[in-house]
């Protein structure tokens, strides 16, 4: 049973090491999984940290994603103290059905398990050029600039029609937008930046249709161009972003865990369950996800309060005991993790999963069999962790094979 009259605290957010969420997440999700949560501007809302409750919050529409419901930042933000305007039209994860089930449902087909199979040989093409790449530069490399942020944007540039020529247009204002330190200014102006540019790019596409995603849109004649250019903005970061960073991050996995990395390397087989596996693993996120309570709720014996915020810190959902087996703060490449919540859950789960996974999968393989001698370039204490953007992971990877 949860302690009732348990003190509201602040978000925990300084990680003990490299792979792992904060430790106090595992004494609240065995003891007190939702927990008062005290937020910087004085509101008191909820930290969710086991895999039960955080579930059923992300499947029951009493819990909202609308962004204008999200004004109490769970820790210190320019933006965490004003008043959030609604989402706009076409940020469609910034809204609940029916508004969010009108834009994702003309996104569904791109991403569709039939669809991704047709792109699994240009992934490899991609994959396999990078990796060729790789090899003439010489015997060591960046993995991040040159392998982990390439293959995810390409790919996603490609779905989206964005000419991945102009990708540096977008990549220092995606950087921007996320970095914890920018001001409101800075990541206003960096994501108004994104914004125009996409919005310049849909009438070039207009008068060359072909088979890609803002084609597709503009040829349905559903949506304004100004919509089209926010739909397109929310795929193209959410695209290349959340993959860029779990396959460097994943890859700093493997070298730091040779006998895992020797596994995979040896049997590619174990793609499909080592990428679970890292997805469950890897804390890519520093709080969470957040939705707000539209009528009183009782979750776990506590009495959630129309208005309350919760914060959803899948990292800890995705450690917990009752729903995984085995030592959950290791890497076990063989382990049965299907069901994580690493994408989320209900009709909010990312879009893409089954592109990344796929992206994943292929990369990780394709690595190793082309390098198997792979190993870090630096002491692994010297890798620089991406601890001032609100994506974790690696900023650089030096490796040699």
């Amino acid at each position: 049973m949860p302690n009732t009259l348990s003190e509201p605290i602040k978000l925990p957010t300084e990680r003990p090491s490299t792979f792992d969420p904060p430790t106090e997440l595992e004494r609240l999700r065995e003891g007190d999984p939702v927990t008062p949560l005290a937020f910087p501007d004085g509101h008191v809302g909820w930290l969710v940290t086991n895999y039960s409750a955080a579930r059923t919050v992300l499947g029951d529409p009493r819990f909202s994603a609308r962004q204008e419901l999200h004004h109490h930042a769970p820790f210190d933000h320019p933006f965490g103290t004003e008043k959030i305007s609604p989402a706009e039209p076409g940020f469609f994860i910034g809204m609940d059905p029916p508004d969010h089930t009108r834009y994702r449902k003309l996104l569904t087909k791109q991403f569709t398990a039939h669809r991704v199979k047709q792109l699994i040989p240009r992934i490899e093409e991609i994959v396999e050029a990078r990796l060729d790449a790789l090899e003439a530069a010489g015997r060591g490399a960046d993995l991040v600039e040159e392998f982990a942020v390439p293959i995810p944007t390409l790919m996603i540039c490609e779905l989206l029609g964005v000419p991945y020529t102009e990708r540096d247009m977008f990549r220092h204002d995606a950087a921007t937008f996320f970095r914890l330190d920018s001001t409101q200014e800075q990541a206003e102006g960096a994501y108004a930046n994104m914004l125009a540019y996409l919005g310049d790019l849909v009438p070039r596409r207009r008068a060359e249709l072909g088979e890609d995603l803002l084609s597709g849109l503009i040829e349905g004649n559903e949506l304004s161009d100004q919509e089209i250019a926010v739909v397109a903005l929310v795929v193209l970061i959410a695209g290349h972003e959340t993959t860029a960073n779990m396959l460097g991050l994943g890859a700093f996995t493997l070298l730091s865990n040779p006998d895992e990395l020797a596994a995979l390397r040896d049997d590619p087989s174990l793609a499909e369950s080592a990428v679970e596996e890292m997805l469950r693993y890897l804390p890519l996120f520093r709080s969470g996800l957040m939705r707000t309570a539209l009528e009183d709720v009782e979750l776990e014996g506590r009495q959630i309060k129309a208005g309350d915020c919760l914060v959803l810190h899948l990292s800890a959902a995705n450690r917990d005991s009752q729903r995984f087996d085995g030592d959950l703060d290791t890497v076990d490449l063989r382990r049965k993790s299907t069901g994580h919540l690493a994408f989320g859950h209900g009709v909010h789960q990312c879009l893409g999963h089954q592109l990344a996974r796929v992206e994943l999968q292929i990369a990780y393989t394709a690595l190793l069999r082309r390098f198997p001698g792979l190993r870090l370039a630096v002491p692994a204490a010297e890798v620089p962790l991406r601890t001032d953007m609100a994506i974790y992971g690696v900023h650089r990877l030096p490796v040699t094979w």
